[in-house]
């Protein structure tokens, strides 16, 4: 099964990055929903964030993750006035990539309501 965000590591699909290191890749949405859009992925493929095991021995990459997201916040001055992060499971919640990500959502005064 193909997946996009893999083929995006791999640079066989371009991206504007933001951010890397040996785990983890951040880079722009190609469809923002905000001034600001950045997903954070692991590079390792994991569906989604109950794939997250102890067993599996990748229960450290949402640490990974969460470092990423505020070195890219530092980075980009996100922390004034705020920035959302939004992990979706699913496709009720609106997961279209079926690859663990973070949305980094920011560049608003007010990001609006969590729900429309």
């Amino acid at each position: 099964m193909s997946c996009i965000f893999c083929d995006i590591v791999t640079g066989k699909i371009p991206c504007t990055k933001v951010y890397e290191n040996d785990s983890v890749l951040a880079f722009e949405d190609i469809n923002p929903a905000a001034p600001v859009h950045i997903l954070v992925i692991p590079k390792k493929h994991i569906e989604g964030i109950n794939e997250l095991n102890i067993n599996d021995n990748n229960n450290q990459i949402m640490n990974e993750i969460f470092s990423a997201v505020d070195h890219i916040a530092k980075l980009m001055d996100l922390d004034s006035p705020g920035y959302r992060t939004i992990i979706n499971k699913g496709k009720a919640s609106g997961q279209e990539v079926f690859h663990l990500h973070i949305h980094i959502l920011a560049g608003k005064d007010h990001l609006g309501p969590m729900l429309a």
